[in-house]
């Protein structure tokens, strides 16, 4: 009988904290009730505790994620990729690309984050590029390599800000606490209702990173997601100055060279043939723009050699 109504009131305390979604309410009732129902003798101290420890863990899935909380997170996920891939060491291009990504960024719906954006190259053929939170932005040589001129640049790295300015990246990190919360409700229920040992809460917690890596590196964001990132990234060039009819040389570009076992974008990103056709309209009226010669000789002098 205690059994049962400890796993009631379990269940009962998250359905309800789950439903107000506030961080202190979360706690404050939580606690409460555990404590009632403990010094009331309907449950034990170590089922009042698991009941504390599972409301936490609500409370920290429902918290909001601060511009700090993004840029460590970012941070850190930016970390795992470049022990994945080497960055490339030449100062000159990584300026270059910084000072196109820097200008488009502040053009974003999302100008300023925590640290602010940054920009780099990575030494790796594989056509690829990384939108961490926080705007830490990760591009390949190879990608860079299907972009004939500045404006396709500016392309990629507008593609990559609108995956920053969306919240692509932290959607993912909240739908992996959220699947981390359900397990720290068994994982509580378990221990005490059924007398499994399972792993520490915490130690739910500490694969979180490890999950988001897989999802941003491995398997890649919904295509959806990647359809937003391109409307977004016309609306950047357009705000700037660039031709957004890049975007269209670019990913024609890349399905030249993207083959069908290709790896980078050929795995995480639809097809360029399906994401032509999803931007296609919004390229309409678009074509050359002032100074389009100079960008591109100056684009050329940056990525000599890239």
């Amino acid at each position: 009988m205690r059994q049962l109504l400890a796993a009631f009131v379990m269940v009962v305390t998250i359905l309800f904290l789950l439903a107000v979604q506030g961080c202190q309410t979360v706690g404050t009732v939580a606690g409460l009730g555990a404590d009632i129902a403990a010094a009331t003798g309907k449950i034990s101290a170590k089922e009042a505790e698991s009941i504390k420890r599972g409301a936490q863990a609500a409370g920290q899935a429902f918290e909001e994620f601060t511009p700090e909380n993004e840029y460590y997170i970012g941070r850190t996920i930016a970390a795992n990729i470049l022990s994945r891939y080497k960055a490339y060491e030449n100062n000159r291009a990584n300026y270059y690309v910084n000072l196109v990504g820097q200008t488009l960024a502040m053009a974003s719906d999302k100008p300023e984050t925590f640290s602010g954006y940054h920009f780099l190259i990575l030494d790796s053929d594989e056509i690829n590029a990384f939108a961490a939170p926080g705007g830490l932005i990760l591009v390949t040589r190879g990608l860079i390599r299907c972009c004939r001129d500045e404006d396709a640049l500016a392309a990629v790295l507008a593609h990559e800000i609108g995956h920053v300015q969306l919240g692509h990246g932290m959607g993912a990190i909240r739908g992996a606490r959220y699947t981390s919360l359900g397990k720290v409700v068994g994982v509580e229920l378990a221990k005490n209702l059924g007398g499994g040992q399972l792993a520490q809460v915490a130690e739910i917690f500490d694969g979180t990173v490890g999950d988001i890596m897989k999802q941003l590196v491995d398997t890649g964001y919904q295509s959806s997601q990647e359809y937003a990132a391109d409307q977004a990234a016309v609306v950047i060039m357009k705000r700037v100055g660039y031709n957004p009819s890049a975007l269209k040389d670019m990913l024609e570009e890349m399905g030249k060279r993207l083959g069908p076992k290709s790896g980078g974008f050929g795995k995480t990103h639809p097809s360029p043939a399906n994401r032509l056709q999803k931007v296609g309209s919004s390229l309409a009226g678009s074509g050359p723009t002032v100074a389009a010669g100079i960008r591109k000789a100056r684009f050329e002098q940056a990525m000599t050699g890239i």
